[in-house]
């Protein structure tokens, strides 16, 4: 399980008897009763609901191996709980947890683009953004991150032109506000050439930047994925954080929704807002997904953080457009 409980109690490495995974920490199932009964007392018996292992998939991403059907999950949940009747039962999220934080956030987001930008009259729960931003670690981020720039003639750009524009130079960014630059980077070289949007036959320049320290990092691509239940050790915690997860969903939406270049100067004031809100909650950068490619990205609020290396160059052989008709 996520963040750790089962690498913190197991004392063996093998072969998982309910999902096949290889190589894994193994603990046995009634080790973990504890974690599991308490996140269950947020659900209530509902003859209208679904199964316990329905919940716990769509709410916080268990039991979401690809071999691990419904009747595995039921199996292992009941040596679990030992108890066989409860994963046969079905359930509902209890009403006493409740969100509103989304609703907020919709609120401020219209002031913040369209009525006040700098001194508000909506206000925004920024105690409960921060907690909830501490459950989105970028735990194991790679070393080698990617800058792709589009060569307008023969010339190739050397390193020193690879990194951010300076200050008076920085126009919107999706994460900085213009004349405050970030340094964003792919994590693979197509994902940084993808973000530069580029033309069948056109040569990106992709360059190397290595993060040269440890970076402490909001990660805002999967927050149903990442929020972990097994942290906290009250109820109504978990509870909360469960109907709070579509606000951080949302929040990582702000970072990946496409923008139109003549609606940038609006359009990102809602993620800029919440990346300098990161960066002053002592954060180095932001992960994000591609809105273009199959990679992630990261804006680095401080672009030192990071050297350049060797720049090479890419052809784009082919840019893949999907269409839908509007209604």
């Amino acid at each position: 399980m996520r963040h750790s409980i089962i690498p913190l109690n197991s004392q063996t490495v093998g072969k998982c008897d309910f999902c096949e995974s290889v190589d894994q920490n193994l603990v046995e199932p009634g080790v973990l009763a504890e974690w599991f009964t308490l996140l269950i007392s947020i659900y209530e018996p509902d003859a209208d609901g679904k199964l316990l292992v329905e919940w716990l998939k769509e709410d916080w991403e268990l039991f979401s191996h690809t071999k691990m059907d419904t009747a595995h999950a039921k199996e292992l949940l009941g040596e679990i709980l030992d108890d066989g009747d409860i994963v046969r039962r079905n359930f509902s999220p209890s009403e006493k947890y409740k969100s509103e934080v989304l609703v907020r956030w919709e609120t401020f987001r219209d002031e913040l683009m369209y009525k006040n930008r700098y001194f508000l009259d909506e206000p925004l729960d920024t105690d409960r953004l921060k907690e909830l931003l501490a459950h989105l670690p970028a735990d194991d981020l790679p070393q080698l991150w990617y800058r792709a720039r589009i060569r307008t003639g023969e010339k190739n750009y050397d390193i020193k032109d690879m990194g951010p524009p300076p200050n008076r130079l920085a126009s919107h960014g999706r994460a900085n506000p213009p004349g405050i630059p970030y340094l964003y980077v792919g994590s693979q070289p197509d994902t940084a050439a993808s973000e530069v949007r580029p033309h069948t036959g056109e040569v990106a320049c992709v360059a190397e930047f290595k993060i040269t320290a440890p970076l402490r990092a909001v990660d805002l691509r999967n927050p149903r994925k990442l929020v972990s239940p097994f942290l906290l050790g009250d109820a109504s915690a978990i509870g909360q954080l469960r109907a709070d997860i579509p606000f951080l969903e949302r929040l990582g939406e702000e970072l990946t929704r496409p923008v139109l270049p003549q609606g940038a100067a609006i359009d990102y004031v809602p993620s800029q807002y919440l990346c300098e809100f990161i960066k002053k909650s002592g954060y180095d950068g932001v992960i994000y997904r591609s809105s273009v490619s199959d990679g992630m990205n990261l804006a680095l609020f401080d672009p030192s953080k990071a050297e350049g290396g060797d720049v090479s160059l890419y052809k784009i052989n082919r840019v893949s457009v999907d269409v839908q008709r509007e209604q």
